[in-house]
Protein backbone atom coordinates (compact mmCIF):
# COMPACT_ATOMS: atom_id res chain seq x y z
CA UNK A 1 0.00 0.00 0.00
CA UNK A 2 1.35 3.15 -0.76
CA UNK A 3 0.55 6.62 0.03
CA UNK A 4 2.14 10.47 0.22
CA UNK A 5 1.68 11.32 3.71
CA UNK A 6 1.81 9.74 7.14
CA UNK A 7 -2.27 11.09 7.55
CA UNK A 8 -3.01 9.09 3.93
CA UNK A 9 -1.22 6.00 4.91
CA UNK A 10 -3.46 5.89 8.29
CA UNK A 11 -6.68 6.01 6.54
CA UNK A 12 -5.76 3.39 3.66
CA UNK A 13 -4.18 1.48 6.72
CA UNK A 14 -7.75 1.88 8.76
CA UNK A 15 -9.91 1.16 6.04
CA UNK A 16 -8.28 -1.90 4.84
CA UNK A 17 -8.06 -2.80 8.47
CA UNK A 18 -11.86 -2.17 8.67
CA UNK A 19 -12.98 -4.08 5.59
CA UNK A 20 -11.14 -7.18 6.10
CA UNK A 21 -12.30 -7.58 9.93
CA UNK A 22 -15.62 -7.21 8.23
CA UNK A 23 -14.61 -10.09 6.46
CA UNK A 24 -13.93 -12.39 8.89
CA UNK A 25 -10.18 -12.33 8.67
CA UNK A 26 -7.87 -10.48 10.64
CA UNK A 27 -4.62 -8.76 10.40
CA UNK A 28 -1.47 -9.21 12.31
CA UNK A 29 -0.42 -5.74 13.14
CA UNK A 30 2.95 -6.77 14.88
CA UNK A 31 3.97 -7.94 11.12
CA UNK A 32 2.76 -4.94 9.56
CA UNK A 33 5.74 -2.82 8.53
CA UNK A 34 6.06 0.77 7.13
CA UNK A 35 8.87 1.81 4.79
CA UNK A 36 9.28 5.75 3.90
CA UNK A 37 11.04 6.05 0.68
CA UNK A 38 11.74 8.52 -2.19
CA UNK A 39 11.70 12.81 -0.60
CA UNK A 40 10.92 12.12 2.62
CA UNK A 41 13.18 9.36 3.54
CA UNK A 42 15.90 9.35 6.45
CA UNK A 43 18.90 7.75 5.30
CA UNK A 44 19.80 5.68 8.58
CA UNK A 45 23.30 6.53 9.53
CA UNK A 46 26.26 4.92 8.49
CA UNK A 47 29.43 3.34 10.48
CA UNK A 48 31.20 6.31 10.17
CA UNK A 49 32.93 8.56 13.26
CA UNK A 50 31.47 12.26 12.32
CA UNK A 51 28.51 11.63 9.93
CA UNK A 52 27.68 15.14 7.73
CA UNK A 53 23.67 15.96 9.17
CA UNK A 54 22.59 16.24 5.10
CA UNK A 55 24.36 12.96 3.03
CA UNK A 56 25.27 10.74 6.58
CA UNK A 57 28.57 10.20 4.66
CA UNK A 58 31.84 11.45 7.07
CA UNK A 59 32.68 14.92 7.44
CA UNK A 60 36.83 15.92 7.93
CA UNK A 61 38.22 19.78 8.56
CA UNK A 62 36.57 21.37 6.06
CA UNK A 63 32.87 21.02 7.92
CA UNK A 64 30.84 23.02 10.04
CA UNK A 65 28.54 22.64 12.92
CA UNK A 66 24.37 22.60 12.99
CA UNK A 67 23.27 25.28 15.53
CA UNK A 68 20.16 23.58 15.82
CA UNK A 69 20.56 19.41 15.74
CA UNK A 70 24.55 19.81 16.81
CA UNK A 71 25.10 17.54 13.57
CA UNK A 72 28.35 18.83 11.61
CA UNK A 73 27.80 19.18 7.74
CA UNK A 74 30.56 19.22 4.75
CA UNK A 75 30.89 22.48 3.38
CA UNK A 76 29.53 21.61 -0.17
CA UNK A 77 26.18 19.61 2.16
CA UNK A 78 26.13 23.33 3.49
CA UNK A 79 25.62 26.01 0.75
CA UNK A 80 27.87 28.41 2.14
CA UNK A 81 30.21 29.70 -0.67
CA UNK A 82 33.82 30.72 -0.85
CA UNK A 83 35.99 31.08 2.99
CA UNK A 84 32.87 32.17 4.82
CA UNK A 85 33.24 28.87 6.75
CA UNK A 86 35.15 30.41 9.33
CA UNK A 87 32.50 33.47 10.02
CA UNK A 88 29.37 31.28 9.95
CA UNK A 89 28.23 31.46 13.43
CA UNK A 90 24.63 30.63 13.66
CA UNK A 91 24.52 28.12 10.81
CA UNK A 92 21.68 25.79 10.09
CA UNK A 93 21.51 22.82 7.86
CA UNK A 94 19.04 22.14 5.57
CA UNK A 95 18.03 19.18 7.39
CA UNK A 96 17.12 21.34 10.26
CA UNK A 97 14.97 24.10 7.52
CA UNK A 98 13.13 21.61 5.87
CA UNK A 99 12.43 18.80 8.07
CA UNK A 100 10.56 16.65 5.77
CA UNK A 101 12.10 13.11 6.67
CA UNK A 102 11.16 11.20 9.47
CA UNK A 103 13.86 11.86 11.82
CA UNK A 104 13.79 10.09 15.17
CA UNK A 105 11.02 8.04 14.57
CA UNK A 106 10.86 4.73 14.54
CA UNK A 107 7.41 3.86 14.60
CA UNK A 108 3.97 4.92 12.93
CA UNK A 109 0.64 5.16 15.33
CA UNK A 110 -2.19 3.66 13.30
CA UNK A 111 -4.71 3.14 16.44
CA UNK A 112 -3.90 3.63 20.05
CA UNK A 113 -3.43 0.16 20.49
CA UNK A 114 -0.80 -0.18 17.35
CA UNK A 115 2.30 1.08 16.53
CA UNK A 116 4.29 -0.03 13.25
CA UNK A 117 7.53 -0.31 12.79
CA UNK A 118 9.52 2.16 10.59
CA UNK A 119 12.11 0.31 8.32
CA UNK A 120 14.70 0.73 5.54
CA UNK A 121 14.17 -2.61 3.89
CA UNK A 122 12.16 -5.74 3.71
CA UNK A 123 11.46 -8.56 2.28
CA UNK A 124 8.25 -8.91 0.26
CA UNK A 125 7.34 -11.71 -2.04
CA UNK A 126 10.78 -13.20 -1.89
CA UNK A 127 12.53 -9.85 -3.18
CA UNK A 128 14.10 -7.86 -0.86
CA UNK A 129 12.64 -3.80 -1.47
CA UNK A 130 14.99 -1.13 0.12
CA UNK A 131 13.91 2.50 0.61
CA UNK A 132 16.85 4.18 -1.38
CA UNK A 133 15.59 2.10 -4.19
CA UNK A 134 18.19 0.62 -4.66
CA UNK A 135 18.68 -3.21 -5.77
CA UNK A 136 21.96 -4.39 -3.87
CA UNK A 137 20.47 -5.83 -0.79
CA UNK A 138 17.99 -7.55 -3.66
CA UNK A 139 20.93 -8.91 -5.46
CA UNK A 140 22.96 -9.71 -2.49
CA UNK A 141 20.37 -11.97 -1.52
CA UNK A 142 19.77 -13.59 -4.69
CA UNK A 143 23.42 -14.87 -4.83
CA UNK A 144 23.15 -15.91 -1.30
CA UNK A 145 20.35 -17.93 -1.99
CA UNK A 146 21.99 -19.24 -5.67
CA UNK A 147 24.96 -20.05 -3.67
CA UNK A 148 23.40 -22.03 -0.70
CA UNK A 149 21.29 -24.14 -3.71
CA UNK A 150 24.63 -24.64 -5.16
CA UNK A 151 26.33 -25.87 -1.77
CA UNK A 152 23.01 -28.35 -1.38
CA UNK A 153 23.93 -30.06 -4.92
CA UNK A 154 27.80 -30.07 -4.25
CA UNK A 155 27.30 -34.03 -3.16
CA UNK A 156 25.60 -34.72 -6.21
CA UNK A 157 27.54 -32.64 -8.47
CA UNK A 158 31.04 -33.95 -7.55
CA UNK A 159 29.49 -37.96 -7.10
CA UNK A 160 31.39 -40.06 -9.82
CA UNK A 161 28.63 -42.56 -10.12
CA UNK A 162 26.36 -40.06 -11.67
CA UNK A 163 26.84 -39.67 -14.88
CA UNK A 164 28.33 -36.24 -16.55
CA UNK A 165 25.28 -35.57 -18.47
CA UNK A 166 23.07 -36.03 -15.72
CA UNK A 167 25.24 -33.64 -13.29
CA UNK A 168 25.15 -31.11 -15.76
CA UNK A 169 20.98 -30.83 -15.89
CA UNK A 170 20.82 -31.42 -12.27
CA UNK A 171 22.89 -28.16 -12.37
CA UNK A 172 21.19 -26.40 -15.17
CA UNK A 173 17.38 -26.93 -13.45
CA UNK A 174 18.74 -26.45 -9.92
CA UNK A 175 21.10 -23.75 -9.96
Amino acid sequence: MTAETEEELIKRLNEWKDNVDSKGMRVSMNKTKVMISGERQKVRQKAVRWPCGVCIKGVGSNSLQCNSCQKWVHKKCSGIKGSMLKVAKSFICSGCLNPVTSAGHTSVDIVASAKLELVDKFCYLGDILSADGDADAAVEARIRIGWNKFRQLLPLLTNKDVSLIMRGRLYSSCV
